[in-house]
């Protein structure tokens, strides 16, 4: 039977029982709104030998700046505990804001360097909030793997630095990528999306996979691949917040010739703001 608690000592007494019990526990921190793409981290925890996997419920209110959509964000509570219960999700965790910033709360999380471009620039202050809010799970999980999907790829790269930096016992795990049959990439935003900016919206995939098909013909100058994206998602998006190519270690932009990177882009539809990417020579095509 799976689990479901709402309090935070009921969270880390149960992470522990489990590895009381000889169990390796596999975390995977949502905002809910659960789609294919977080099923499958979850999957993937217990593919790499996760004996209790943990599934996180909260929509972090800081990493929702003013005027972003933090009371229009999904939330589908009852549907997620039974797409988890169908999933065999061993404990989910949907905690009440106040019970994870609890009165008097005043403590922030803060990594410098890698958070500064790219997002950092576009949404200050969004990465506090998630290092914030992710430190506090990884305290109350205690050791474990903790499983992220690679298309918030920056955020993915910071919480690994955060985990590393802090010496927190947790193993951060990126997993790639999961794509509806068009390229469209899977995320809770898109139900924000008419039927026509959703068609609109593919012309992120259509970029990536320009960009994919030049790399492996062997190009390699970072402003070409980057034209190749924009040109697909200037005419269909309403306005572009970056498309860059970046390191896969730092985020730093990258310029001329290179032998890796990663394509990064946020563009926004509508009112909708899409984020995407690409990392070149280790993605499938989109």
């Amino acid at each position: 039977m799976m689990e479901v608690c709402h309090e935070r000592a009921e969270f880390s007494a149960a992470c522990e029982r489990a590895r009381g019990e000889g169990g390796r526990v596999g975390l995977v921190p949502t905002m809910g709104a659960l789609h294919a793409g977080h099923l499958s981290l979850a999957r993937a925890a217990r593919r790499d030998g996760a004996d209790f996997v943990a599934l996180t419920i909260f929509v972090n209110p800081l990493q929702f700046a003013p005027g972003e959509d933090l009371d229009r964000y999904p939330r589908t509570l009852e549907a997620d505990l039974d797409a988890c219960r169908e999933l065999g999700v061993d404990l989910v965790f949907a905690p009440a804001r106040d019970a994870m910033y609890p009165a008097g709360f005043q403590t922030e999380v803060r990594v410098t360097g890698i958070t500064r471009q790219l997002e950092g620039e576009h949404r200050p202050g969004h990465f506090d909030g998630v290092t914030t809010v992710v430190a506090k799970l990884f305290a109350n999980t205690g050791r474990c793997h903790a499983y992220f999907g690679r298309k918030d790829f920056q955020q993915w790269r910071i919480v690994e630095r955060m985990a590393r930096d802090l010496d927190l016992p947790v193993d951060v795990v990126g997993m790639p990528i999961v794509r509806e049959a068009d390229g469209l990439a899977l995320s809770s935003r898109n139900r924000y999306l008419s039927s026509d900016e959703r068609e609109r919206a593919l012309g992120i995939a259509r970029g990536l996979r320009s960009a994919h098909d030049a790399w492996q013909a062997g190009t390699r100058h970072a402003d070409a691949l980057s034209k190749l994206v924009r040109q697909e998602v200037e005419p269909a998006f309403d306005r572009i917040d970056y498309v860059a190519l970046a390191s896969p270690d730092t985020l730093e932009r990258v310029d001329g010739e290179v032998n890796e990177g990663v394509l990064l882009i946020a563009a926004h539809v509508g009112k909708t703001r899409l984020i995407d990417n690409l990392w070149l020579g280790v993605d499938t095509r989109p």
